[in-house]
């Protein structure tokens, strides 16, 4: 009688339900916590200087953890409404209305889901950081600008040339008036107890310094009856915007689509490159970048027909949730489920927040996106990339985000062309012949410099011409030698050409 021996099958596992290791709950539940803890002040701040509702920052929030944490992609970053947008945000708000912003915001969802599907995430990563950078400062730059009026009690102004106008009436306004002196106190306050908390022992520094700051600083307003302006928090289900049919109907309009487009590769961008910055802070399971911009499309779809705001992943809350420990997908999940607990039982708290210690941490987010010691390091490394920077953060600052990055990526390609396209001459004369030999690459670029020196050769020697060492020789430049040898021997001289294999 034989035995028969059977392999024992694997244990099921649900379809779409990932499993959570028992042996890392306890630090993702902690890691979960922590970020909540810097999501709230955050998703609220950064909606209020959008100039939308704070419970609209909020269902961002909650889409980020509950949905894009669940989705492929990315292990440790965390999704969420970012300070980068707010600029984008407030100017297509008041564009096109806040009725629009869902429209917008589904349809850059539904860019960024084709551009993941397509497989072009991988190619974020090649823009130069020069620029990314640049983008970021110039960010950081109308973040702050936009931010001080609030601090000072009064509405910031439209324009970044009327921001920096009014800056005068704000100072005289912030030391006279009893609102402005207020939140003056409250913002230094606020700002004062973030630096110092970086110092504290680590054991304490576990609770968030942003929300030590608003913590203390909206119970001081509180206890000395502050004159001060606080967040209005309502309903979160009945703060939903909702797109109408109206505003289904501007998705064909070009400023429309043009603000679609923008929207979805900024936001993009910035989680693409957000991705490359956490993925060196761990070692566990590196970013995918294709499946990273479908998630993000999918959660920017879901906030859209909701009517919220645009998300990205955030460095801030990303690095705190690997800082706090984090080891699987699950803290940011429950970061999510945290928010949405917070605002349904506990929504009476936000309104305690006064809002010049919101604008407080998006100026430290500001300040921190300027990042002036890199910008230091390059000027005094590489100028040409540094005037890229400078130039890209200058554009977005006088015009707006579109513009100032498209400025600044042709200049990094046109640089960079030049930079690539490098050709090096050298003559050799004898007595009845010149020998002239060519590297490098021969591009329109450098079409100037290759006839001057053609055109400065002897007419009574004979001429042997050897571009064999030139790695590309584009259309333009063969044109050039061909017809610089062609008149030449119609002038009764000898020319010899020795080409590369290859003719670009």
């Amino acid at each position: 009688m034989t035995t028969r021996l059977e392999t024992p099958r694997p244990a099921r596992r649900s379809l779409g339900v990932p499993r959570w290791p028992k042996a890392t709950f306890g630090a993702d539940l902690g890691a979960s916590l922590v970020v909540f803890l810097v999501a709230v002040p955050l998703c609220v701040g950064v909606a209020v200087a959008s100039g939308v509702p704070a419970e609209l920052g909020i269902v961002t929030g909650i889409v980020g953890g509950l949905v894009v944490g669940l989705l492929p992609g990315s292990t440790m970053q965390v999704s969420g409404p970012a300070a980068g947008l707010t600029v984008l945000v407030a100017s297509a708000v008041d564009k096109h209305g806040l009725g629009a912003l869902g429209v917008i915001v589904l349809g850059a969802g539904v860019v960024q889901i084709v551009l993941g599907l397509s497989r072009l995430g991988t190619w974020f990563r090649a823009i130069s950081p020069s620029v990314v950078q640049g983008m970021l400062a110039g960010i950081g730059l109308v973040l702050i600008l936009g931010q001080i009026y609030p601090v000072g009690g009064l509405a910031q102004p439209d324009s970044t040339w009327t921001k920096v106008a009014g800056i005068p009436d704000l100072l005289v306004t912030a030391v006279t008036s009893p609102e402005g002196g207020s939140g003056l106190v409250l913002a230094v306050l606020a700002l004062v107890i973030m630096t110092v908390w970086k110092k504290v022992p680590a054991r304490l520094r576990l609770v968030p310094g942003a929300l030590v700051a608003v913590v203390a600083t909206s119970a001081l307003a509180a206890i000395a009856t502050m004159p001060v302006h606080k967040v209005e928090v309502g309903s979160l289900l009945a703060a939903l915007n909702i797109p109408t049919a109206a505003a289904w109907g501007e998705l064909v309009t070009p400023a429309v689509l043009g603000s679609i487009l923008t929207f979805a590769l900024i936001a993009s961008a910035e989680s693409l490159f957000s991705a490359a910055a956490v993925d060196r802070m761990h070692d566990r399971p590196k970013t995918q970048y294709n499946k990273e911009l479908v998630a993000q499309g999918a959660g920017n779809a879901l906030c859209g027909l909701l009517g919220a705001l645009p998300m990205t992943a955030v460095i801030v809350r990303s690095a705190a949730n690997v800082q706090a420990g984090a080891k699987t997908k699950l803290s940011r999940v429950l970061h999510g489920f945290w928010l949405l607990l917070f605002v349904v039982l506990l929504p009476g708290v936000l309104a305690f927040i006064p809002t010049a210690v919101l604008a407080a941490l998006l100026i430290q987010a500001g300040w921190k996106l300027l990042e002036l010691r890199q910008v230091v390091a390059l000027v005094r490394e590489h100028r040409s990339e540094a005037f890229v920077l400078v130039l890209t953060a200058t554009m977005i600052v006088a015009t707006d985000l579109l513009i100032g990055t498209l400025a600044g990526l042709a200049v990094a390609i046109v640089k960079t062309a030049i930079e690539v396209s490098r050709l090096s001459v050298t003559a050799q004369h004898g007595d009845e012949h010149v020998r002239v030999e060519m590297g490098g690459n021969a591009t329109f670029l450098r079409l100037p410099r290759l006839l001057d020196h053609l055109e400065q050769l002897p007419t009574s020697k004979h001429v042997h011409l050897d571009l064999t060492m030139v790695r590309h020789l584009d259309r333009a430049c063969h044109q050039a030698v061909e017809h610089w040898a062609a008149q030449r021997r119609r002038g009764d001289c000898t020319v010899e050409v020795a080409l590369p294999a290859r003719v670009g």
